[in-house]
């Protein structure tokens, strides 16, 4: 018996093999480029590590793919044989990892909350809650889990600047920007190459309208990601957001080619359709092309991608960002081939499952009917999913590209109590008003308008959709 470098017992006979997990671990935590390999320095040392067949099958199912469910179940199988010899922590991990491969998402959350009632520097079934939570929509859970984990940790706690990095994101989600920001600068002073700290810290700055402040933010710390994974294509994105806020749109495109959706240069995309790369990618694409702005065949590759996984479900937010690039490219049987698979999908029993059949669906039979110039039927599919789509998963500014797409087809429907509540959603959940946000400028100013002549008793001399036009 050995134990990490928090002091948990890991069943392992090896102080060699001890030493390989908490290096892996501390690769995960800090979102390192190398972890698969040091996972296989790992088992390497213990074949038999209960551990590291349980990380394996949870690195499987962080992929959010199907191909890699498959491993992700004989990992926790190969787990499960080993389990007589495990500690009662490692086979409840064995247990959740079990449950998470076979799309029992709350399962596996509820485990791993148990693992840290009891042991609350366990930092695998604190990450993955974090992790899992976030896609799932529930903020308020990630808070939860963070404050009550976090009194039992110190500065010299290895690991401590990624709870921290947690504890930021966890509040930026939840609107607590006042808590969230000075965590994540605190982790980032512990350690300048978190990226979750970073991107915690990014999101804050996004949502109070800091958009020169968050430039630099991204420009200064971006030195210290180097053999960080994928995580810093999506700071990069966060970087552009900014830019297309300040309207600088080649710059837009010029962080698109080189920074986020770099298939050539520097930061080439090793395995260019991860779910983070290509939601990156979509909703910026489409967000430039609302406002005008010529894109060239960037949507190319990406729909070829997405004509490869129509089928695969596993990343339910990824999927409105696949149809983009389908509709966008004019594969419209495609895209009609996406949406009966994902019918197919959900009409299993999952926790994904459900999240796709009640809000993926809808939004995605929303696209098609609005590329196909049905804008009415749009609206209608997508409204009754707005109040809980934010349940695919992804954050308040990745949310944002959805509500822009509904926008879209309100404002193309002429239904201008629609593009009203599509202002008011992005009110309501920003401390900027929509008038200051890109892409909701002219749509906000217009209900605004309507809402002074109404005031005085008199009738806009035209439908406030007639003004706005189509690139709000």
């Amino acid at each position: 018996m050995q134990h990490d470098n928090r002091g948990l017992p890991l069943t392992t006979a090896t102080a060699e093999a001890a030493a390989a997990y908490d290096h892996l671990i501390t690769g995960y935590l800090t979102q390192r480029n190398d972890t698969a390999s040091r996972l296989k320095t790992l088992f390497a040392a213990d074949p038999d590590c209960v551990m590291a067949h349980c990380m394996k099958s949870y690195f499987s199912m962080l992929a959010f793919k199907q191909a890699t469910i498959p491993t992700a179940q004989d990992s926790a199988r190969a787990a499960q044989a080993l389990g007589a010899g495990a500690t009662p922590r490692e086979r409840d991990h064995i247990a959740a990892a079990t449950a998470w491969s076979e799309g029992k998402l709350d399962r596996a959350i509820g485990i791993w909350e148990s693992i840290l009632r009891r042991y609350p520097l366990d930092v695998v079934a604190f990450r993955l809650a974090h992790f899992v939570n976030f896609w799932l929509g529930r903020p308020g859970d990630m808070v939860s889990s963070v404050e009550r984990v976090l009194p039992a940790w110190s500065e010299d706690t290895p690991g401590y600047a990624s709870m921290l990095a947690c504890h930021a994101f966890a509040h930026e989600e939840a609107g607590n920007y006042f808590i969230a920001e000075p965590s994540g600068r605190r982790s980032i002073e512990l350690d300048p190459g978190d990226l979750w700290a970073a991107h915690a810290v990014a999101h804050v700055l996004e949502s109070q309208g800091r958009r020169e402040e968050g430039i630099q933010w991204v420009t200064t710390l971006a030195p210290n990601w180097a053999g960080a994974h994928n995580l810093q294509h999506h700071l990069w994105w966060h970087c552009a957001l900014y830019k297309l806020e300040q309207g600088d749109f080649d710059s837009v495109l010029e962080l698109y080619d080189t920074r986020f959706r770099d298939l050539a240069g520097p930061l080439t995309l090793e395995s260019p359709d991860v779910y983070i790369d290509v939601q990156n990618a979509a909703s910026m694409l489409f967000r430039l092309q609302r406002l005008g702005v010529d894109v060239g065949d960037r949507w190319v590759e990406l729909a070829d991608k997405a004509e490869a996984r129509i089928g695969d479900c596993a990343s339910a937010f990824t999927l409105p960002h696949w149809m983009m690039a389908l509709i966008a490219t004019g594969r419209t049987a495609a895209a009609e081939r996406m949406v009966e698979a994902m019918r197919a999908y959900a009409s299993g029993s999952g926790t994904v499952q459900a999240i796709v059949r009640v809000y993926g669906l809808p939004i995605a039979e929303a696209q098609v009917a609005h590329a196909a110039g049905r804008h009415v039927e749009a609206v209608v599919l997508m409204r009754p999913a707005l109040g809980g789509m934010y349940r695919l998963g992804g954050s308040h500014a990745q949310q944002d590209v959805l509500e822009q797409l509904f926008l879209e087809a309100a404002l193309k429907a002429g239904r201008a109590a629609d593009v009203r509540l599509a202002v008011e959603r992005v009110a309501g959940r920003q401390t900027l008003p929509p008038e200051q946000l890109i892409g909701w400028r002219k749509a906000a100013r217009q209900v605004a308008v309507k809402d002074a002549a109404s005031a005085v008793g008199q009738a806009p001399g035209r439908n406030v959709v007639d003004r706005v036009g189509t690139a709000a």
